[in-house]
């Protein structure tokens, strides 16, 4: 049976909450791990409450469509951002690694909420797209950060990895 486009709006608002679940734990374990970019770490801990935000705006908006979130859906993003940061975490180069996939998640939540908004507005729900205008605008703005401050973030992390006696990873 073929779901009706209110039927796969509300899919769509659980999958992008459990996407801002993923978003969370993995920047928070990123966050936290930061050492010697504190630039890097204060803009990430700003978008962790952005996210923390956007998952409540998204819940409302389940709710307010008769649906719920799906627990089971949230605590797989979670898992797997837990094990994706693990995996970072035996990196040499960590931070620019963790940099360059936040900037690449960063695109796959802007992709997500275009993809809302646009049936958003095909179902007539105009308090679901101003959500999702408002949250993209978030990612965008987390996106063009991370793009505008990679290069010093490697230039930093090159310049501590070449001097004796400092750790670069993070």
């Amino acid at each position: 049976m073929t779901k009706t486009n209110q039927e796969r709006l509300l899919e769509w608002l659980s999958d992008a909450h459990a996407m801002e679940s993923e978003a969370e734990t993995m920047l928070k374990g990123q966050a936290a791990r930061l050492e010697h970019y504190p630039q890097l770490q204060q803009r990430i801990q700003q978008h962790v409450e952005e996210t923390r935000e956007q998952a409540r705006l998204l819940e409302q908006r389940i709710e307010a469509l008769g649906g719920s979130r799906s627990t089971i859906k949230d605590a797989l993003g979670s898992m797997a951002a837990s094990l994706h940061a693990a995996g970072n975490a035996m990196m040499s180069d960590e931070v620019v690694k963790g940099s360059g996939m936040s900037y690449a998640f960063e695109h796959l939540e802007i992709a997500t909420y275009r993809a809302i908004i646009a049936a958003a507005r095909k179902v007539g729900d105009a308090e679901t797209e101003a959500v999702c205008r408002r949250i993209l605008a978030q990612e965008e703005a987390m996106a063009d950060w991370l793009a505008g401050h990679l290069d010093q973030v490697v230039l930093d992390y090159l310049a501590r990895d070449e001097t004796e006696g400092q750790t670069a990873k993070r």
